[in-house]
C-alpha cells in the first residue's frame, strides 16, 4: 500500500474499493429506469402490501397505484404534459407521494417548494421555474402565500387538498383545525381544484415516451446560492434511480441488512427536501417497504412510532437522533427493531453515534451528498471499517478527488491533504435549470462537479470534512447563506453594516449570529424586534438566533467587511 506522502487520491485511483465491505462492489451495476416505474413495479410485486400509513390509515400499494393512475389523468386534464412543471408545496401527507408520480406519469416535472421559504423565495422560485399548476393543502401556513402569488405571479391553477382527506379520522381532524383556526377558506372557481377532484377522474391518462432518461428531468430541486437567488438543479431519471439503487447497494452485504418487501420506514425528514424524497420515499419504494409519514419531528410521536410500529429504517438528521437520545423515556423503550438509520444534512458527532449504538443496536451511518448529487455521494458502511469523524467513502459509481485550493486546475495528490472535494457519477445532476453560466461554473474541465466543501482522504479512501470553500451554515441540516440573511437585514432601516456568521448550537449545528452597526441617531434595536422585522423576509430555518450591536466592525485591510476576525473572536470566546 502506498503512503501518504506519495500515494495518489484522484477520482482515477479509488483507494476506496480496497476497504469495500465483503459482499458489496463499487462497480456493481446500478439499473437506471424511469422513476415511475419504481412504483409500477412495487405495485406488481406487492399489491396487498402497506404502501403509506398516515394518521391510522393504511394504503396498499395496490390503491396507492391507481390513485396515481387517477390523479395523473386529472393533472393531464389540466393541462400537464412534457413541458409543464408542476409545484408541490406539501407536508409529509398521502398528497405528497401521489402527486410526486401522477405529475410524471402525467409527462410533467415536479418542482419541489419549501413551506420554510420566505414569500419572496417561493415567487422567484415560480417564475424561475415556470410553474403553473401547484398542489398545495389548505392550511393556513400553505395556502394563503400561494393565493397571494396566484395574483401576482404566472401561476394559473391551485390544486388544494385537506389534511382531512386522509387519516382514519380525517373529518374529525379537519374539524378540530377549523375548530382551532387553522384552515384558510379556499374560493370555489375555475383557478382552483380540489384535490379529491383529481382522483374522481375517469379514464386512462395519456402516456408519453422518454428520451434518453439521463436528459429526461423528473424533478427541479432548488438550492441556495451565496447570490441570493436558489438555483435549481435538474435532477434526471438517470440521477434519480442511480441514487436509489447507490443506497440500496451500501445496505448490501454479508449477510444483506435490508430485505425487500419487509422493511418499515419512517419518514420524518421533509418529502420537499432531496434527503427524504430519494434516501425516504424512492428507495421506500424500490424496496416495496412501509412509508410511515409524520408531518413533522415530534420527538414524543417519533419514539412512540418507533418502538410501537417496529420502524426497520429511519433516515434523519443529527439534531433528531440528539433528541431521542436526550428523551427521559429513551431506555425504557425498546428501539431494537432498528435496522439502518442514515445521518445526513450536517456533521454528526461521534459521541452521538456512539450513544445511539448503545441505545439501539443500529448504528448511525453517515453519508455525505449535496441536493446536486440527488443527494449521495459518501456511505459510512453499516458492517465493516467504520472511522470517527469521517462521512465514509464513495458509493457504488461514484468517483471523487480533490483539488487545489489555490489553483482548482490541480489535483491534490497526497493522502491526508486538504482539497475541495469534486465528485462525478450517474447520480450528479444534469445541471442548475435556465442558468448554464452556473452550470459551467460549478464544473471542473474533465467533468467533476465542485461541492465547495473542503475535504481529506486518508489511504483507504475515507473522507473527512475539514471547512468549506462557499459561505454557508449548516442549521438543523438545512443550507443557510449568510449573504441572504444580510441582505435581509440592510432593509431594516436602522441598519448602516451587518456581518452574519455561524455559532455553534448544541442542537442545531450551527445559528446565525448578526453582528450590527447601526446607523448614527438610530435607536436601540433588538433581538426580538430584528426577528420581528425580517418574519416575512426569510424562512424559518435561516432566522437570525443571536444579534450583537458593535460601535465598529472589523475590516480588512481593504475595507471589507472582516468575518474571519469575527469567527475567531467568538472562538477565543467559547475556549476562555
Amino acid at each position: 500500500m502506498a503512503t501518504p506522502s506519495t500515494a495518489s487520491n484522484s477520482g482515477d485511483t479509488l483507494p476506496w474499493t480496497r476497504a469495500y465491505p465483503a459482499g458489496m462492489r463499487w462497480d456493481a451495476e446500478l439499473p437506471v429506469k424511469p422513476v415511475q416505474q419504481m412504483l409500477d413495479e412495487a405495485v406488481e410485486r406487492w399489491p396487498e402490501r402497506s404502501a403509506v400509513e398516515f394518521m391510522g390509515q393504511v394504503i396498499t400499494y395496490r390503491e396507492l397505484g391507481a390513485a396515481v393512475e387517477r390523479a395523473a389523468k386529472g393533472l393531464q386534464d389540466l393541462g400537464v404534459k412534457p413541458g409543464v412543471h408542476v409545484g408541490l408545496y406539501l407536508p409529509n401527507t398521502p398528497h405528497y407521494p401521489i402527486a410526486f408520480f401522477a405529475v410524471l406519469k402525467a409527462g410533467g416535472t415536479v418542482v419541489n417548494y419549501s413551506p420554510l421559504d420566505a414569500e419572496r423565495v417561493l415567487a422567484h422560485k415560480i417564475e424561475d421555474s415556470r410553474t403553473d399548476i401547484l398542489v398545495t393543502l389548505d392550511l393556513v401556513n400553505l395556502y394563503p402565500q400561494m393565493a397571494r402569488l396566484l395574483d401576482n405571479s404566472r401561476l394559473k391553477t391551485l390544486v388544494v387538498g385537506s389534511l382531512g382527506d386522509y387519516g382514519a379520522m380525517g373529518d374529525k381532524v379537519q374539524a378540530q383545525l377549523q375548530g382551532a383556526g387553522q384552515i384558510a377558506p379556499v374560493p370555489v372557481d375555475d383557478r382552483h381544484v380540489r384535490f379529491t377532484d383529481l382522483l374522481r377522474s375517469k379514464g386512462a391518462h395519456k402516456t408519453y415516451p422518454l428520451g434518453d432518461l439521463a436528459e429526461e428531468i423528473v424533478v427541479l430541486q432548488y438550492t441556495g446560492g451565496t447570490t441570493g437567488l436558489p438555483k435549481g438543479a435538474m435532477l434526471t431519471h438517470a440521477n434519480l434511480t442511480s441514487a436509489s439503487a447507490q443506497y440500496y447497494e451500501s445496505t448490501k452485504g454479508d449477510p444483506p441488512i435490508l430485505a425487500e418487501g419487509t422493511e418499515r420506514f419512517l419518514v420524518v425528514l421533509p418529502l420537499f427536501h432531496i434527503f427524504a424524497l430519494s434516501a425516504a420515499m424512492l428507495l421506500g419504494v424500490r424496496l416495496g417497504a412501509a412509508l410511515v409519514l409524520h408531518t413533522r419531528f415530534d420527538v414524543d410521536a417519533v419514539m412512540n412510532e418507533l418502538a410501537a410500529s417496529r420502524i426497520s429504517v429511519f433516515p434523519g438528521v443529527p439534531t433528531m437522533y440528539t433528541a431521542i437520545l436526550s428523551h427521559p423515556k429513551a431506555k425504557e423503550m425498546d428501539l431494537r427493531s432498528l435496522k439502518f438509520c442514515g445521518s445526513g444534512g450536517a456533521p454528526l458527532p461521534v459521541e452521538v453515534e456512539q450513544r445511539f449504538f448503545e441505545l439501539t443496536g443500529c448504528h448511525l451511518n453517515e453519508g455525505w451528498g449535496m441536493t446536486e448529487t440527488s443527494p449521495v455521494g459518501t456511505f459510512t458502511p453499516a458492517r465493516g471499517l467504520r472511522k470517527a469523524g469521517s462521512c465514509g467513502m464513495p458509493l457504488p459509481q461514484v468517483r471523487i478527488k480533490l483539488v487545489s485550493l489555490d489553483d482548482p486546475s490541480k489535483d491534490v495528490t497526497a493522502f491526508g491533504e486538504a482539497g475541495e472535494l469534486c465528485i462525478k457519477g450517474p447520480n450528479v445532476m444534469k445541471g442548475y435549470w435556465n442558468n448554464p453560466k452556473a452550470t459551467a461554473e460549478s464544473m471542473t474541465a474533465d467533468g467533476y462537479f465542485r461541492s465547495g466543501d473542503v475535504a481529506k482522504m486518508d489511504s483507504d479512501g475515507y473522507l473527512y470534512i475539514v471547512d468549506r470553500t462557499k459561505d454557508m451554515l449548516l442549521c438543523g441540516g438545512y443550507n443557510v447563506y449568510p449573504r441572504v440573511l444580510e441582505e435581509a437585514v440592510y432593509e431594516h432601516p436602522s441598519v448602516a453594516e451587518v456581518c452574519v456568521i455561524g455559532i455553534p448550537d448544541e442542537y442545531r449545528g450551527q445559528s446565525p449570529k448578526a453582528f450590527v452597526k447601526l446607523k448614527e441617531g438610530a435607536p436601540e434595536l433588538t433581538l426580538d424586534e430584528l426577528k420581528s422585522f425580517l418574519k416575512n423576509r426569510l424562512g424559518k430555518h435561516e432566522m437570525i438566533g443571536a444579534l450583537e450591536i458593535r460601535a465598529e466592525l472589523p475590516k480588512t485591510p481593504v475595507g471589507k467587511l472582516s468575518k474571519k476576525d469575527l469567527v475567531d473572536e467568538e472562538a477565543r470566546k467559547r475556549a476562555a
